[in-house]
């Protein structure tokens, strides 16, 4: 074996196309790399934002993927790791999809990720983000909005994405790429708005992590669907929801699940306009299906 081959290096997937995968050393070396057997084996698919440890092959040849070390947060949709600081991106058009938004929180929140709510398109629609900040008031994220034509916003963006790993997540046409290529300086691709269904085209096939200084950010494809994937208790739910601490353990009942039960601290707020009533009304939406998966684990 050469000693190209014993050389073992570490580095972090920035991308995954088929079943190739590019590295990138803290050197900035960028290497071509196949995953060994074992981790299909192993029912482990590596990810973007993944560290790794890797042997880079040599000449053409492509190098080996030897080991994925231990990630500090998994995302399903968008599929990545390690990710620190989820930043959702939402815009006037198209209408955003709260109850996907308030998905991807609870995912978060799961996972301990601070979550950043980047609104743009400012121009279009001035008090959108005012009405963002009202909805998740309670929620314990900070909302930015940001507007491309003018600038507004962007270098509050480039700040809030500073140390860790930001992954840039929401619906197609919101205007993600469009955001990385101001902050960054890049040319990706970007779609325009469908007049006729007013949803975006997905312009972003892969996830990928791009690197400016201290920054690095992940896009990922728009979706507009996202299912709860773990199995969970359903007395857990509520302690996602930063909105309801305040009153955890106040309300008539111990456990309370915050859905309709009488003497409920949550809703009382709800009703004194302390947490806003759409809020509340899909956390029960999401119980009902987190209760029905909990109800036929076993099945």
């Amino acid at each position: 074996m050469s000693e190209a081959q014993n050389t073992m290096l570490s580095g972090t997937l920035i991308r995954g196309i088929g079943s190739f995968y590019t590295a990138r050393t803290p050197d900035g070396q960028e290497y071509t790399l196949r995953a060994k057997k074992k981790f299909r084996r192993l029912s482990l698919t590596p990810l973007t934002g993944d560290e790794v440890i890797f042997s880079p092959g040599s000449g053409e040849e492509h190098g080996w993927v030897e080991e994925i070390l231990p990630r500090r947060s998994v995302l399903i949709r968008p599929p990545a790791a390690n990710v620190t600081n989820l930043c959702l991106v939402l815009a006037p058009v198209p209408e955003p999809d709260y109850l996907l938004i308030d998905r991807l929180m609870v995912q978060a929140a799961g996972q301990g990720m601070k979550v950043t709510m980047i609104v743009t398109k400012l121009d279009l629609d001035p008090g959108f983000r005012d009405r963002i900040e009202d909805i998740y008031k309670t929620a314990s994220v900070r909302v930015i909005g940001v507007s491309s034509r003018t600038g507004e916003g962007l270098q509050d963006v480039r700040e809030a994405m500073r140390g860790g790993i930001c992954c840039l997540a929401g619906q197609s046409g919101v205007g993600k790429s469009t955001l990385l290529n101001h902050l960054f300086g890049l040319d990706l691709e970007t779609g325009d708005i469908s007049e006729k269904i007013q949803r975006g085209k997905n312009t972003t096939r892969r996830t990928e992590l791009f690197t400016s200084g201290d920054v690095r950010v992940l896009d990922s494809a728009g979706f507009s669907q996202l299912e709860m994937e773990e199995v969970m208790d359903p007395v857990l739910l509520k302690d996602l929801y930063p909105d309801f601490a305040p009153y955890e353990g106040t309300c008539r009942f111990y456990p309370c699940l915050h859905d309709r039960e009488p003497g409920c601290k949550v809703a009382e707020a709800c009703r004194e306009g302390k947490i806003h009533p759409d809020r509340l009304e899909r956390y029960r939406q999401l119980l009902g299906e987190v209760r029905d998966t909990w109800k036929t684990r076993y099945s």
